[in-house]
């Protein structure tokens, strides 16, 4: 298994210059704040649009884990690090990972871009490759946030365990068995 989960590529691109940076979500804390995971990926696409590797960012998350909007939190975090409103369109409706790329990728087909860097965390971007691969057709590369400071060794070691078992059931059993999203423009964009 973990030879798999090691062997998905990390891009199907060149390109080191994206239409859009998605990052995708991570719940919330109970108060509305961005969970740790969520905090380190917003940092890590501040960063690279402050480094200019896009001109936007999509944020993707719904209240999938609470009643907390994951993109609405992410959004206010990356305003705050210097990231201009009107350069972050939201989705707020994604409740999980294939939600997060069809919903995105739908933003990116109403706004004529081609290419994104993805970024989550570390063990998230090997099943988020997977998806890329299965559900879109747009340029794209991973870009693994940091771990937050605050997660132990053991934390960071059953999250791996986690994903590498979600990959390998991807690989095995395929995308037949999740639920393909249904995505909705009208719905799922906003801009704020």
């Amino acid at each position: 298994m973990a030879w798999f989960y090691l062997s998905i590529p990390s891009s199907n691109t060149a390109l080191t210059h994206f239409d859009t940076l998605i990052v995708l979500g991570n719940p919330c804390n109970s108060d509305g704040t961005p969970g740790p995971e969520q905090r380190e990926r917003v940092l890590e696409s501040v960063r690279q649009y402050q480094q200019g590797i896009a001109p936007r960012i999509i944020m993707s998350g719904g209240a999938a884990h609470n009643q907390w909007i994951e993109a609405d939190s992410m959004k206010k975090l990356a305003v705050s690090q210097g990231v201009p409103a009107d350069a972050i369109l939201e989705d707020t409706k994604a409740q999980n990972t294939i939600d997060n790329i069809v919903n995105s990728s739908a933003i990116m087909v109403t706004q004529g871009w081609h290419s994104a860097e993805v970024v989550s965390s570390p063990s998230h971007l090997p099943r988020a490759a997977l998806i890329l691969q299965h559900y879109t057709t747009i340029a794209w590369r991973t870009d693994a946030s940091r771990w937050p400071p605050e997660y132990h060794f053991a934390v960071i070691l059953a999250i791996y365990a986690s994903e590498i078992k979600d990959c390998w059931q991807i690989h095995t059993n395929g995308f037949a068995a999740r639920r393909r999203p249904a995505y909705a423009p009208a719905l799922s964009t906003q801009t704020r």
